[in-house]
């Protein structure tokens, strides 16, 4: 009988004493991606035709978020083809997300594009508008092209940089390509392949675009 005593003391002992390790509930279901994927090198395709190939190192997709977006935190890289699968040129970003429902890219961090003729971009942060075909961005903005050198706080481009504007611009160009070596203006530039002239009046100011205020500044 004192062993069977002693027995259930111990049993009840050892009850009380458990511990049980739990983490706690994940309640937030906005901050789990549905899908990660790690090292990926794809091609992405428009209409059946195969546009752009996808390079990066992490790739998170969260449609519980609002609004939905796919999530490119460790960089991206894209190159861009044409109708015959030739490389037009590249684009690249320290960080990226991409807004499927508004089909809207935000890239930041050492954005770098270049295309077919030669053109560099380079800025912080640009915006890719797969609605309207553009590309634009409200900070600080460099162009650099065989024959000109532009700056300015606001860009405006067509998705193959071949049309761009670029406001409150600073630039320098090679001797007898234009009237001036050097050019320094408060109003708009707007520059094409051909050649550039001001258009004060074409454009409006910084963080409003025509006919729309979606490219103002965005706080995602």
């Amino acid at each position: 009988m004192v062993a069977y005593h002693c027995l259930m003391l111990l049993t009840a002992a050892s009850c009380t004493e458990a511990v049980e390790h739990t983490a706690p509930a994940v309640r937030d279901r906005d901050s789990v991606a549905m899908m990660r994927s790690y090292g990926v090198n794809t091609l992405i395709s428009d209409s059946g035709v195969i546009k752009y190939r996808i390079v990066t190192e992490e790739w998170f997709v969260n449609m519980a978020k609002k609004p939905s977006r796919w999530e490119f935190m460790k960089g991206v890289f894209f190159e861009q083809f044409d109708e015959k699968f030739h490389v037009e040129g590249y684009i690249q970003a320290d960080t990226a997300w991409y807004y499927d429902q508004e089909k809207l890219w935000k890239l930041r961090g050492r954005v770098r594009i270049r295309n077919v003729n030669g053109l560099v971009y380079t800025s912080e942060e640009l915006y890719w508008d797969g609605i309207r075909h553009e590309f634009y961005s409200n900070v600080f903005s460099k162009v650099v092209t065989p024959e000109r050198t532009l700056q300015g706080t606001y860009f405006l481009s067509d998705e193959h940089m071949r049309h761009y504007t670029v406001s409150n611009s600073k630039g320098s160009f090679v001797p007898g390509k234009d009237s001036q070596d050097e050019q320094s203006t408060t109003t708009t530039a707007t520059n094409t392949q051909s050649g550039s002239q001001a258009k004060p009046d074409s454009v409006p100011p910084p963080y409003v675009r025509p006919a729309a205020t979606k490219h103002a500044k965005r706080g995602y």
